[in-house]
């Protein structure tokens, strides 16, 4: 194929890419047995902190870099601690929003080291990229990017207490194994505690190699796992950035134009002031970044009640000369005119689609697929503390995606160096990727400048709403053909988007392509035109694939129909066609091939139906993770739908902690529902038109399925799985109804096609 995709601009995009090419460019080792030379990056021993013991810490690619170590120990930069009392403290360095990566990186470690979990404590690290690489989640990217320093720190603190338990024992290291967090003595029995040698494995020097395990050697790997905060959460204990509480804390609100750009005239700042509660209200001019501050009015009070009570008696005079006049109703309208011509950019060609789709026994089809724009809408409304400090510095704490991006984000606002600004990372409730930007928490920095004292930025569910950095809209335009032999021919995907800078897509309205289906096929044109847009918009779990397999996958089955080819089998002839894997982190049409039989038999495909009832099934490779989807679907004659089961089978792997494996795949089958369903945004002159969940319809408990989750654990490098598992949902559950009710839904949300759940 020929591709000449330009290169996004969008700093999120980049981020993220910049991540993948991180990746990609220190590839993993295999997950089996092997020893392991530590060149790539330097385990540093830190003794005589936190009362002795032994403290691994590390530094990335071989620099040195150690964190402020103050006498208490309260800043260091181990991953790794065992205390002489028998403590095992990892630390967890990524942010937790809801995914499990503070459970699953630290049990990376335990199962290096051989440590009983039970033993373990877990501590969120400081937030310092220098010393620990990339913190962020997003992506699916937590385990893939750690698993290998993550083994290796707990393999070296394992040979570092074996080896002192050799020199204690007087016995040779081939004889002693480790387990539950003990040095065992293979032919005596004896065996020792890893507090009782971590004061003299701190004495040793690091190893420059190490023995990782085998797969078939993992006890704690693969086990389900309950999350290390679970027992807090449930008991209220406060761990969110909406749970911060500090002496003499203030209240913040803060109110933008409703479309995006607008800038502050004046507002009625006197009366505001004079309301019960009220300490300040003031305007701020922002830096005009809709992802840092942008022009707005800050209410601070003394109470969070009071700020709410405040806002609503606000009046404001807008200049919305350079706002968004943006239109859903317009582009729709735009997108179907476009349908019929080429797209403005070609991202991927081959053969002739025109030809194939016209030739003398071909059968042809063509499609317009809509996704509407939709909001992350997570639990934990936005919010942030900070406190500002009389030398200029400023405290931070924030239920972030990004803490790196925070303190580019905040120093661009105040004006000041990163090493002015320390951040606090708390957990977050949800995430989805609205947290990966962070206009909170460059608001409340600017609000703290002018309070005395801390101050928390509360967003109420209504500036969630109006304010959210959204999923794309788009527009598909299908094409493609099947042969006299009912096989595909011609495949054609031309993709109707927005672009805010001109140039390149919005962050998720790009084409993305993995490889299938047109890899599969011989006439082939995959690309784009982009609409320009001011609204604001971000990554939403699965960027671009989420909204891509729909339209691809459904449009798959929809060309099966048109060869009188039962849906499954095209599905596994169409991946047959694709070329010999490339890569271990590329799609890989024989894993794909292993899901989409896996879900079918577990689904138990092929039986016989009764009337109003069907199966559909899709498949999509999305975040280095292949997933197949079977979903069994009912409709009436009214269009209500129910989802009786979804089957999901998956390859990412080996499993690091089934509990939340299965969680999160879970979670993306009620998630994918959710939004197919009934989900979307409008907006007209600029401004959403939903404001609360009245308008906004979340999937309720009793309409969530029957979901059975299957892994195959290869031995392929571990990816993540909190996005791949939602790409796949949607084309399923409407394949599924087109074969319980001869209905093609093109529309997503279905309820704009008169569908209900």
């Amino acid at each position: 194929m020929n591709q000449t995709t330009p290169k996004s601009d969008n700093s999120l995009t980049d981020y993220f890419d910049s991540l993948m090419q991180e990746f990609d460019a220190n590839p993993a080792p295999s997950v089996g047995k092997q020893s392991i030379e530590l060149s790539r990056r330097s385990f540093i021993k830190l003794t005589g902190i936190l009362g002795g013991g032994l403290v691994l810490g590390f530094s990335i690619g071989g620099k040195q870099v150690l964190a402020n170590t103050s006498v208490d120990g309260s800043k260091f930069n181990a991953y790794v601690q065992i205390t002489p009392e028998g403590r095992i403290i990892i630390q967890a360095k990524n942010p937790e929003i809801g995914q499990g990566v503070k459970t699953a990186l630290p049990m990376i470690v335990a199962e290096e080291l051989d440590a009983a979990w039970e033993e373990v404590e877990v501590v969120q690290s400081p937030i310092d990229e220098a010393t620990y690489g990339r913190q962020v989640a997003g992506g699916s990217r937590s385990i893939p990017a750690n698993w290998v320093v993550l083994r290796e720190a707990g393999a070296t603190v394992r040979a570092m207490l074996v080896a002192a338990a050799a020199a204690q024992l007087s016995v040779p290291l081939s004889e002693l194994r480790t387990e539950n967090s003990r040095v065992i003595h293979s032919a005596s029995g004896r065996s020792l505690h890893y507090g009782d040698l971590a004061e003299a494995a701190a004495l040793l020097d690091t190893p420059t190699s190490v023995n990782l395990k085998a797969t078939g050697e993992y006890r704690l790997l693969g086990r389900r796992i309950t999350g290390v905060d679970n027992a807090d959460i449930v008991t209220g204990k406060p761990l969110f950035g909406i749970d911060q509480q500090h002496e003499n804390l203030s209240y913040a609100v803060y109110q933008k134009c409703p479309a995006v750009g607008g800038r502050v005239v004046s507002a009625n700042l006197d009366h505001i002031k004079s309301l019960k509660g009220v300490k300040d209200a003031f305007i701020l001019e922002g830096n005009g970044k809709t992802d840092e501050l942008m022009p707005g009015v800050a209410i601070v009070a003394t109470s969070t009640w009071a700020a709410f009570k405040a806002k609503r008696a606000l009046e404001i005079v807008w200049d919305e000369s350079n706002a968004s006049k943006d239109s859903w109703s317009a582009f729709t309208a735009q997108a179907q005119e476009l349908a019929s011509t080429a797209p403005a950019r070609s991202l991927s060609r081959s053969g002739s689609i025109e030809q194939s789709m016209n030739a003398d026994g071909n059968k042809s089809v063509e499609a317009f697929y809509t996704h509407n724009f939709v909001l992350h809408a997570p639990l934990e409304p936005q919010n942030t503390t900070a406190l500002s400090k009389a030398d200029g510095s400023i405290e931070i704490w924030a239920p972030t995606q990004t803490p790196g991006r925070v303190l580019t984000g905040v120093a661009n606002t105040l004006g000041i160096a990163q090493d002015q600004i320390t951040l606090h990372q708390t957990r977050a409730g949800g995430g989805f990727g609205r947290r990966l930007t962070n206009d909170p928490v460059c608001e409340a920095a600017a609000i703290a400048r002018r309070v005395d004292g801390p101050v928390k930025l509360q967003w109420t569910r209504e500036d969630d709403t109006q304010h959210d950095f959204n999923r794309v809209g788009g527009f598909h335009v299908m094409k493609g053909a099947v042969d006299k032999d009912g096989k595909m021919v011609a495949y054609s995907d031309h993709l109707i988007s927005f672009t805010e800078n001109g140039r390149s897509p919005v962050s998720g309205g790009n084409l993305r392509m993995t490889g299938y289906p047109e890899d599969a096929c011989p006439n082939v044109l995959m690309g784009e035109t982009l609409l320009p847009l001011k609204i604001t918009c971000g990554a939403f779990r699965a960027p671009a694939s989420n909204t891509i397999a729909w339209a691809q996958q459904s449009f798959i089955a929809e060309l099966a129909h048109a060869a009188q080819r039962n849906q499954y089998e095209f599905l596994l002839e169409t991946l047959s066609a694709l070329p010999e894997p490339r890569g271990e982190m590329l799609m890989n049409k024989y894993r794909a091939i292993d899901t989409v039989k896996l879900a079918a038999e577990k689904a138990g495909w092929g039986r016989l139906m009764p009337a109003g009832r069907g199966l559909g099934i899709a498949f999509y490779y999305s975040h280095f993770g292949h997933i197949a989807e079977v979903a069994e679907v009912s409709v009436d004659e009214n269009r209500k739908v129910t989802v009786h089961n979804v089957t999901v089978a998956a390859d990412v792997g080996p499993i690091v902690n089934r509990s939340t494996s299965e969680n999160l795949l879970e979670g993306a089958v009620i998630d994918g529902i959710s939004t197919m369903m009934g989900l979307s945004i409008e907006f007209e002159n600029g401004r959403v038109l939903q404001e609360n969940f009245h308008q906004y319809p979340i999937l309720r408990m009793p309409k969530t399925p029957k979901i059975a989750v299957h892994f195959i654990e290869s031995n392929y490098h571990p990816t993540g799985l909190g996005e791949p598992g939602l790409p796949p949902l949607a084309p399923a559950v409407g394949n599924a109804i087109f074969a319980a009710s001869g209905i093609r839904a093109r529309t997503m949300p279905l309820s704009k096609e008169g569908f209900s759940i």
